[in-house]
C-alpha cells in the first residue's frame, strides 16, 4: 500500500527509509547536543516529530495489578463484621442510610399521612363516644333514682375519693409521656378518670331538678356537636391562640374565687356563662390539635391524650351550664 504525502504517491518501503532516515537524524542531534553541552540532561524537548506527534501525548502504561484496594478504617471492619455474624437480611440493614427502591419517602406512622391521621381521629372519637354515654348514662341514674339520689347525697367520703383519684391519675396522664403512651397502663389511666368524673358528675347533678339536667345534657351535647364540626371545616387556625386562652383561663379562675366571696344570682349566671364560653373555645383548639390541619397538632401516639382532653372540656362545658345549686 502506497501513501500521498506533499501531493506525492510513495510506496511502504520508501515510508520505512523515511522513517529510518528520521531517527538517525534525531539521534545524531541529540549527541551533537551533549558534546555542546555535557551538563544538560538528556531529556529530550517535547516537540512534534515529522508526523505530528509529541512525547507527552503518548499516555504512559497503566497496569491494574499494581493498584493496591483502599484499606477500610476499623470501625467500618467491627461494624461490617459484627453485621456479618448477626446475620442481617439485607444490605440496608448493614447501612442503614442505603434506601432501596421500595422504601418509603415518609414514614407510615408520619402524621402527615391522610390514612394514619384518619384513623387516629377515629380512634379518639370511639373512645370519646363511649366516655360520653358512660358519663351521662350515670348522670341520668343518679338524677331519676330516688334511691341512688339519696345515697350519693349522703356519702361525701366517696366524692372526694373519687376527686382524689381523679386529679391524680389525670395529671399523670397530662404531663407523663411515658405512662399516656404506654399500653394497657394509659387504657387503664382513662378507665379511672372516666369512672372517677362521671361518679362526681352525677354526685353534682343529683342536686338538681331532673328536667333542667336533662335540657342542659341536649344542649351540652348540641354545643360540643357544632364546635367539632366547626373545627373540622374551617381553615382559620385557632391554636396559635392557646396561650391566650390560658391567661383567661387564669382570670377566670380568680373570677370564681372572688365569686365565692360576693355571691349573688346574677354573678353565679356570668360566671357559668363565661366558663362555658371558655371552654367552648378549649374544645375548638383541642379538636383542631387533634385533626392536625394546622400549625400545631398532637402525634398519632397520643390518642388517649386527645380523648381525655376533649372529654374534658365537654363536661367542664356541662357543668358550667348547670351552675350552682
Amino acid at each position: 500500500m502506497g501513501a500521498l504525502v506533499g501531493g506525492f504517491s510513495i510506496s511502504s518501503s520508501q515510508s520505512r527509509t523515511a522513517n529510518h532516515w528520521t531517527a538517525v537524524i534525531c539521534g545524531e542531534s541529540l549527541r551533537r547536543r551533549v558534546r555542546m553541552n555535557p551538563k544538560e540532561p538528556l531529556i529530550p524537548k517535547q516537540t512534534p516529530d515529522c508526523h505530528g506527534y509529541s512525547d507527552a501525548s503518548v499516555p504512559p502504561p497503566y497496569s491494574y495489578q499494581e493498584q493496591q484496594p483502599p484499606a477500610y478504617s476499623a470501625d467500618e471492619s467491627a461494624h461490617r463484621s459484627e453485621a456479618i455474624a448477626a446475620g442481617y437480611a439485607s444490605f440496608q440493614d448493614i447501612i442503614p442510610e442505603a434506601t432501596s427502591e421500595t422504601t418509603p419517602m415518609l414514614s407510615s406512622w408520619s402524621f402527615e399521612d391522610k390514612t394514619v391521621r384518619r384513623a387516629f381521629v377515629r380512634k379518639v372519637f370511639s373512645i370519646l363516644t363511649l366516655q360520653l354515654v358512660f358519663t351521662f348514662s350515670v348522670v341520668c341514674v343518679f338524677t331519676f333514682s330516688s334511691a341512688v339520689k339519696e345515697v350519693v347525697q349522703t356519702n361525701l367520703w366517696a366524692y372526694l375519693s373519687s376527686f382524689i383519684v381523679f386529679a391524680v391519675v389525670a395529671i399523670a396522664l397530662t404531663c407523663c409521656k411515658s405512662f399516656n403512651r404506654r399500653h394497657p397502663w394509659n387504657i387503664v389511666g382513662l378507665v379511672l378518670v372516666t369512672l372517677s368524673l362521671s361518679y362526681m358528675v352525677g354526685t353534682i347533678a343529683s342536686f338538681h331538678d331532673t328536667t333542667v339536667v336533662v335540657i342542659i345534657m341536649a344542649v351540652t351535647l348540641v354545643i360540643s356537636g357544632a364546635i367539632i364540626a366547626y373545627s373540622a371545616q374551617t381553615r382559620y387556625d385557632f391554636t396559635i391562640y392557646y396561650g391566650v386562652l390560658l391567661i383567661l383561663a387564669v382570670d377566670f379562675i380568680m373570677f370564681g374565687f372572688f365569686c365565692t366571696f360576693y355571691y349573688s344570682h346574677v354573678s353565679s349566671i356570668v360566671y357559668g356563662c363565661l366558663g362555658a364560653l371558655l371552654y367552648s373555645l378549649f374544645l375548638m383548639i383541642d379538636c383542631q390539635l387533634m385533626m392536625g390541619k394546622m400549625s400545631y397538632r398532637l402525634s398519632p401516639e397520643e390518642y388517649i391524650n386527645a380523648a381525655l382532653m376533649i372529654y374534658l372540656d365537654i363536661i367542664l362545658i356541662f357543668l358550667y351550664l348547670l351552675g350552682k345549686r
